[in-house]
């Protein structure tokens, strides 16, 4: 695991002098518990701190880069570039989830994949780079992997709304989104969703609900529908 960790490293660009407070950042709760180790022992606490700090960050950054905009409308966006799944998303950029100390069932029911267990490791790892080299690089690395690419993340996270008006703007013709697969045993399913736009069939999307597979869908068909110049 020792060694698993140390390609996490290279992967955020971050060295830890402490090393114990990256696998602690990556301890969860189930596999404190199945060890038998003191509940403080695991990620919690990090994530804690993680949030306040990632908090802070993302606030200065929008009242930077945002001047004129109000209080209430640098709320509304803070909350939605910091949600549990905005960091998910982010988390899987970095395959936060296979770097993971999971228990057994945890790990059987498909914890790694899992928005509110990827989402809190990733504040928890926030936290443990802030106590461990300061808040500059704390703030380098929630720059680099959480502030980064924000127009294609609104994008994604906003697709069905953004699509709806896309179609409503360019089409005669209503969306639908069709399942048409569902795989897996309850606790990890997988749907996947196509989109129609009249009778044309456009972008498929998967996920583990068939909201984050409809998502993915109406992402993927305003990419195609982008590629044709229709915005």
């Amino acid at each position: 695991m020792n060694r698993d960790l140390k390609l996490l490293e290279e992967k955020i660009g971050y060295h830890f002098q402490d090393f114990s407070l990256l696998k602690k950042a990556m301890m969860h709760s189930s596999y404190v518990n199945e060890k038998h180790l003191p509940k403080y022992e695991c990620n919690e606490r990090l994530e804690f701190l993680g949030d306040a700090v990632l908090e802070v960050i993302s606030s200065e950054f929008l009242f930077y880069e945002h001047e004129t905009m109000p209080e209430g409308e640098l709320t509304k966006t803070r909350a939605s570039m910091v949600c549990e799944q905005s960091l998910a998303y982010c988390a899987r950029d970095i395959h936060l989830g296979d770097y993971l100390l999971l228990g057994k069932g945890e790990e059987a029911t498909g914890g790694r994949k899992r928005e509110s267990v990827t989402s809190d490791a990733l504040e928890a790892l926030i936290g443990a780079i802030y106590i461990d080299g300061g808040f500059a690089n704390a703030k380098e690395f929630v720059h680099r992997f959480v502030l980064n690419d924000l127009e294609n993340k609104k994008l994604f996270f906003d697709s069905k709304t953004i699509l709806q008006e896309i179609v409503q703007a360019n089409f005669d013709a209503a969306i639908s989104y069709d399942l048409i697969a569902e795989e897996g045993p309850d606790h990890d399913k997988s749907f996947t969703v196509s989109v129609h736009i009249g009778p044309e069939e456009y972008g498929n999307g998967k996920g583990r609900t068939k909201k984050a597979a409809e998502q993915e869908a109406a992402y993927q068909t305003i990419l195609l529908l982008h590629k044709k110049n229709i915005k």
